[in-house]
């Protein structure tokens, strides 16, 4: 079978993941203070809902893509609150003395299931999936038995910038003093919330605006 379409979904992963955001910001945050594994979990979160993402783009779903978009104003709303209870729970939190060495379960399934909700709460991403299985040639060039090819390589992709980010972050964990974590907790608490602030009035507006149609 034809690697192209793997290749070519690995590049449109790490280019929907590679962009700082606040996936990123939290992704880099949580690397340092719970190491790699906490870090790789949450961006693991992001990279199945890209993936998921990708499959509605990549088949052609239009309704579901529809019924995203519909919804989008709502779940903004909810995403953008829920960025800012991240900011704000950031800020405040208290780094600790010692370096991070392994995780627990519970650790790695709240980082994981907590960015996959929070990335699937912006359903405007299914459009820029879309713009980009246009430009792959999705259905045209790459068809049948190709797609979920080009949809696996998607995530391999998304996954492994998530891997490298969490594991050049995680890396440095050792040198960083508590003052030092304690300035980039509020660094990344308030980048966060204000990513939450300006994410739930984007929702406002387009909530508004279907309102007044």
């Amino acid at each position: 079978m034809n690697s192209m379409p793997f290749l070519q979904g690995c590049l449109v992963g790490v280019s929907i993941a590679a962009p700082v955001g606040p996936i990123g910001v939290l992704c880099i945050r949580r690397a340092l203070s719970g190491g790699w594994g906490v870090g790789l979990a949450t961006g693991l979160g992001a990279a199945v809902a890209d993936t998921l993402f990708g499959t509605v783009a990549a088949l052609g779903l239009g309704a579901i893509s529809e019924l995203l978009m519909l919804v989008s104003g709502w779940v903004g709303i909810l995403g953008g609150l829920f960025l800012c209870f991240l900011g704000i729970r950031t800020w405040r939190s208290v780094p600790s003395d010692t370096p991070a060495t392994s995780a627990a379960a519970s650790d790695l399934g709240s980082a994981f299931f907590s960015t996959l909700l929070l990335t699937l709460a912006n359903p405007a991403t299914v459009l820029s999936f879309a713009a980009l299985c246009a430009g792959f040639g999705i259905g045209t060039r790459i068809q049948g038995m190709e797609i979920p090819v080009w949809i696996a390589g998607v995530f391999a992709g998304s996954a492994a910038w998530w891997l490298l980010l969490s594991g050049s972050v995680a890396s440095l964990r050792h040198a960083m003093t508590p003052a030092w974590m304690r300035w980039i907790n509020r660094l990344s608490g308030a980048l966060i919330l204000g990513w939450g602030v300006i994410a739930v009035t984007r929702a406002l507006r387009a909530t508004a605006f279907t309102w007044i149609r």
